[in-house]
């Protein structure tokens, strides 16, 4: 039986695979659609294994929120033409839109979560023999408080979520999920910070001051110093807020409310930094 272009139209509408792919995988299967549409999947395999050792650098980033729960997805490729393309787009949401509905607790719990009576993954694999491009997801972060936000800068390559401990105006929100991805802090308090981060810092601001000649008996008080600096440039409540430099974030939030503070926060970026 001969191919028919009502049929090719079908099957691309099934998978999402170019014209004379569709064309050849009908062929193949004597016009059985559904081991047409396994033959373009083994093809994704075949192509995905190909690629494994290629670098996936660009990508489309998303984030989204519902009441106290935040999640951002990052999904890879390898060119800017095709992070660009709507059905690689679409697809992004589709795993966010899985990911605030499941809400599950790693990045391999989302990749082997159903969308469309299929995993995640076995979907990405699918886009793969499409566009002949490794994708892999890269990012899955969440956040939960009493209220949350996110905010996706133009361009889906970086996206923020934030928790706070209250409710609190969406548009002071906005601001702090701004602030994080402008600014990029590493933790929201000097609390929250890395001790393998603080011992870095700590022992940089030493040798910076030893090779200033500095006496060794005041090289702990002046990296004490160096750290609180890092502190107020580095942790989110001590920054300055970029839309007022008189306040700090921690200032911003307590004129809003004494107890308002940050609960957590992500950011997730395929910029390059």
């Amino acid at each position: 039986m001969a191919v028919t272009m009502a049929d090719i139209s079908k099957l691309r509408k099934m998978s999402g695979a170019g014209m004379m792919d569709c064309k050849n995988a009908l062929e193949e299967a004597n016009n059985d659609f559904d081991k047409a549409m396994e033959i373009i999947r083994k093809k994704g395999q075949a192509v995905a294994a190909k690629r494994s050792d290629r670098e996936a650098s660009e990508g489309c980033v998303l984030a989204t929120e519902n009441g106290g729960f935040a999640a951002i997805v990052a999904l890879k490729c390898e060119t800017d033409f095709v992070a660009k393309n709507g059905e690689f787009v679409a697809l992004t949401q589709d795993i966010l839109n899985v990911a605030m509905d499941k809400k599950p607790k790693s990045l391999e719990a989302l990749l082997a979560s159903s969308l469309a009576d299929r995993t995640i993954q076995d979907h990405i694999t699918d886009r793969i023999g499409v566009t002949g491009e490794k994708m892999e997801l890269g990012f899955y972060e969440t956040v939960n408080g009493s209220y949350a936000v996110s905010y996706i800068h133009p361009g889906n390559k970086l996206a923020t979520i934030v928790a706070f401990n209250q409710e609190v105006d969406r548009q002071v929100a906005r601001d702090i999920a701004m602030q994080i991805a402008a600014m990029n802090p590493v933790a929201v308090n000097a609390d929250g910070v890395d001790q393998k981060i603080i011992d870095q810092e700590m022992e940089i601001a030493r040798d910076k001051a030893r090779q200033a000649g500095k006496p060794e008996n005041l090289l702990d008080r002046i990296a004490e110093g160096a750290l609180q600096k890092f502190y107020k440039e580095n942790t989110l409540l001590q920054q300055e807020f970029v839309k007022d430099n008189k306040l700090t974030i921690e200032q911003y939030l307590k004129q809003q409310n004494k107890d308002l503070t940050v609960v957590d926060f992500k950011r997730v970026t395929l910029n390059v930094e």
